[in-house]
């Protein structure tokens, strides 16, 4: 591990190399050119207070690469999006996830294939006139398929058990209020498929147990003893175990990832390596924090981690997280292909956001909920918003605006200063300020459920510099930045490592001659205008 290989003698300090500006290829408007740009660092070492301060200034990690977008010169702008756990108001879709999951858990929603969902989505465009609705006399619903669907009505009940939730709970009110209804389906016989409703009140925390795991001393010893699960019976409830542990490589999970890159992004087997993989989600520079005797600190500690989903001893699906002073920070998820009928990238983040919820307990600055990147100008991303009330990071000032009053300016163009328009009284935005009205956000542009699910947590794909290019890909920007965007800071304090020593700039530029000592201050101007002043001072700008 990266993170462990600092001196014993030395506090725990950020080490970083300064890589200055990179061009590379952009998966989100798919441009053939290098149109993302961003400011890159090296870390060698970092500890989670330099983390937690770098996330607010717009940075993000890809394994022990850290990256800033340049907001005016990228061509997709990327916005740091988070949510304050406490406040999150889950909408129906996020309700529905749950309910889901619930069924399948309670074994009345069985598992279905990846190619039966796109049978299902194929069919269903051309069975709407075919499908009668039935009220029997016992109140039950009911609907019957025609001779030519008979006998595949199994494989649609799932589809319409979702679809009939979705038009009960528009037209069924009484008085003022909305009846929730979960109808669920029991079974098909004689042409019929039966439902019947749930109680609201059925708690998923029943069948959900959450496991933190010790620090392991080998590669895959805690995942092993789990490999072999017991085959499911029809009829039996299943049991969803999700285990925290801290990063380190385990086979089975990069059989998963691999298989989950193959399937769902479409990535050329030879590309999806062990040693990529390690690159991207399991080395990391941050350092392990312990919980202390005094509390203050979450029972895991503080640092990366990765969250197993596990159902009956099958490993589904795992998300790779960092643990932070004020915020769980989402990097990637990756899921098994014959689960994506279950939406594990909407139901992981539920449980990421309860997961903060639970810590705050224990460490008090622990809040929010970090998502990564937010980019408007991509449909695909924007369901990352319907996590409601969220919040952007003004790109310019570093604040935090509501995303209801930043929506109509993103609305009209792909860059904002959002800090100019945090005074805006909620009144005044166009936006409704509720779950609902982000509904849409939840879709892509073709309408399919849970094809966004595939970009849950690891929206730093903008850069791919870990997961699917090797470093020598990518291109350094020798440009320079834009016009204005270097200023004439003060350097004194800047802290800089050379041959192992630590040295405020002032003590050390009288070494260079004035060639050199401006070429010098001019990277250090650069360094200081994307990290700001107090981490210039905090953080080693590393020499060599």
């Amino acid at each position: 591990m990266k993170n462990e290989a600092s001196s014993s003698n030395r506090r725990e300090e950020s080490l970083v190399v300064d890589c200055g500006l990179w061009r590379s290829s952009c998966g989100y408007c798919k441009s053939s050119g290098g149109t993302i740009i961003s400011y890159g660092l090296r870390a060698h070492s970092l500890t989670v207070n330099d983390y937690q301060d770098l996330l607010d200034r717009g940075w993000r990690r890809s394994g022990c690469f850290l990256y800033k977008p340049e907001m005016e010169m990228t061509c997709c702008p990327s916005y740091t999006i988070r949510l304050k756990a406490s406040d999150f108001v889950p909408s129906k879709e996020q309700r529905r996830v749950y309910r889901r999951m619930q069924r399948f858990l309670d074994a009345t929603l069985e598992a279905r294939k990846p190619m039966e969902l796109a049978d299902d989505q194929n069919a269903s465009k051309h069975t709407g006139s075919s499908v009668n609705h039935l009220v029997s006399s016992s109140g039950n619903e009911s609907f019957f398929f025609g001779n030519k669907w008979e006998n595949k009505a199994e494989k649609f009940m799932p589809r319409l058990s979702n679809q009939i939730d979705k038009v009960v709970h528009t037209y069924i009110e009484v008085g003022n209020f909305l009846l929730e209804i979960n109808f669920q389906m029991l079974r098909a016989c004689k042409g019929h498929i039966n439902f019947y409703s749930t109680d609201k009140s059925a708690s998923l925390d029943r069948d959900v147990q959450i496991v933190a795991l010790p620090e392991e001393s080998g590669s895959g010893s805690q995942s092993s003893s789990a490999k072999k699960s017991s085959e499911h019976h029809q009829g039996q409830k299943r049991k969803l175990e999700i285990r925290l542990k801290r990063s380190s490589f385990d086979p089975e999970e990069y059989a998963l990832y691999k298989r989950y890159q193959i399937k769902v992004h479409n990535d050329p087997p030879d590309r999806v390596t062990e040693s990529s993989y390690r690159r991207f989600l399991v080395d990391t520079p941050l350092f392990n924090v312990s919980p202390p005797a005094d509390g203050m600190v979450p029972p895991c500690g503080f640092g990366s981690f990765h969250q197993q989903y596990m159902i009956d001893g099958k490993l589904v699906a795992v998300g790779v997280v960092d643990v932070l002073p004020r915020c769980l920070s989402s990097k990637y998820l990756f899921w098994d292909p014959d689960y994506a009928f279950l939406s594990l990238g909407k139901y992981s983040a539920l449980q990421e956001i309860g997961w903060v919820k639970e810590n705050q307990a224990y460490c008090a600055s622990l809040q929010y909920y970090y998502m990564g990147y937010y980019i408007h100008s991509c449909s695909k991303m924007r369901y990352k918003a319907a996590y409601y009330p969220s919040e952007l990071l003004c790109p310019l000032r570093y604040q935090w605006v509501a995303f209801h009053l930043a929506r109509p300016m993103l609305d009209k163009q792909k860059y904002v200063i959002l800090s100019y328009y945090a005074n805006l009284q909620d009144g005044e935005s166009s936006q409704s300020c509720n779950p609902e009205s982000l509904m849409n956000l939840q879709h892509d542009e073709n309408g399919l459920e849970d094809s966004n699910d595939v970009f849950m947590g690891e929206d730093e794909r903008v850069i791919e510099i870990e997961s699917d290019s090797s470093d020598d890909e990518l291109e350094p920007e020798t440009s320079g930045l834009g016009s204005g965007a270097i200023d004439n800071g003060d350097l004194t304090n800047v802290l800089v490592g050379l041959r192992g020593s630590r040295l405020r700039y002032k003590d050390l530029q009288r070494a260079f001659g004035p060639t050199k000592r401006n070429y010098f201050e001019t990277q250090l101007r650069s360094y200081q205008r994307v990290v700001g002043v107090e981490l210039s001072e905090r953080m080693v700008y590393s020499l060599g």
